[in-house]
């Protein structure tokens, strides 16, 4: 039996690399691996550190997944009653997203931070494409700066054409395993390019029918970064939806509500929403917190709370 880590899902087969020779093997998996009772997609993910036994020439079979220090984990968009495994064993998170081509969606943002918070995983968000926003683009990603960085979140500003931000981007990446994100279409693999030209990421276009990005990255990997670290690039993401949290996890994951909590009347127990003595609704009204913040996390209550409980509870 060999130790290795996992640097690449593509669903049915997983690659492994050694630890003690450093050779890839090309590994399937024994058994169902659940996580916390949930059915998954995807029971390996990428950073995944495994015990593989070694089955013929460059092939392997998965026994044992190693205890996880942290994973990301977000509802599967083809079955809805499944989770999907982005990435495991990580130090950080990259969110690339632009204010423009596509549009900026703010709730995608919030959606992506509850995924990190569970595991208090530090998030850098990067705005790309400034070489396209016009002076209302800028005002707006000013704005998000404000917001963010109030609440302890990383901000960069960054363009391939201009050649902007990319050194602040490499030193954010620096000797760290780093969980690459986005939706489809914001730059990343342009971008990851930039700093390191030998990965060759696959690039896309925007739709010119829809306005959307199109997919380039097809499954999840780990890339070995030569200055230093290494970094998981998944596939653009699309939507995010939650099938694992219910009120009190979202209610907790906006951290800068779970940090006001405690003076609220109802402690940890309050969401926020019309409950007497709420210290979150007394720093809306002196301007302390984000109402776009405060709107996003309303819609993703009541996302949750619209899931049927039997559905979210279905037995296996």
């Amino acid at each position: 039996m060999q130790t290795g880590t996992v640097i690449k899902s593509t669903g049915s087969w997983y690659n492994v690399r050694l630890d003690a020779s450093n050779e890839v093997l090309q590994c399937r998996i024994v058994g169902k691996f659940r996580l916390e009772d949930v059915p998954l997609t995807n029971p390996v993910a990428v950073g995944d550190r495994v015990e593989v036994q070694p089955e013929g020439t460059g092939q392997g079979m998965i026994k044992k997944i190693m205890p996880r220090k942290n994973y990301v984990v977000r509802q599967s968009p083809r079955r809805k009653h499944d989770l999907h495994l982005l990435a495991a064993n990580i130090d950080q998170a990259v969110l690339i997203t632009t204010i423009v081509q596509p549009d900026l969606k703010p709730g995608f943002i919030d959606r992506f931070l509850v995924m990190t918070e569970r595991d208090e995983i530090p998030v850098t968000i990067v705005f790309n494409k400034a070489d396209v926003y016009d002076e209302a683009d800028l005002e707006r990603f000013v704005e998000m700066k404000e917001i963010y960085e109030k609440i302890g979140y990383g901000i960069l500003l960054t363009s391939v054409p201009q050649k902007l931000g990319l050194e602040a981007f490499k030193n954010v990446l620096k000797d760290k395993t780093t969980l690459v994100s986005g939706q489809s279409g914001v730059g990343k693999s342009s971008l990851v390019n930039a700093i390191q030209p030998q990965l060759e990421l696959r690039t896309g276009e925007i739709s010119d029918y829809s306005g959307k990005g199109q997919h380039t990255t097809t499954f999840a990997e780990m890339f070995e970064l030569d200055f230093g670290g290494r970094l998981i690039d998944t596939p653009g993401i699309k939507t995010l939806a939650f099938n694992d949290k219910d009120k009190a996890n979202i209610a907790h994951s906006f951290r800068e509500f779970f940090a006001l909590s405690k003076h609220c009347k109802f402690g940890g127990a309050c969401l926020h929403r019309d409950e007497p003595g709420c210290a979150v609704h007394e720093a809306l009204r002196r301007g302390e917190v984000s109402e776009l913040r405060y709107a996003n996390y309303l819609a993703l209550l009541d996302e949750v709370e619209e899931q049927n409980y039997w559905e979210r509870k279905k037995e296996f």
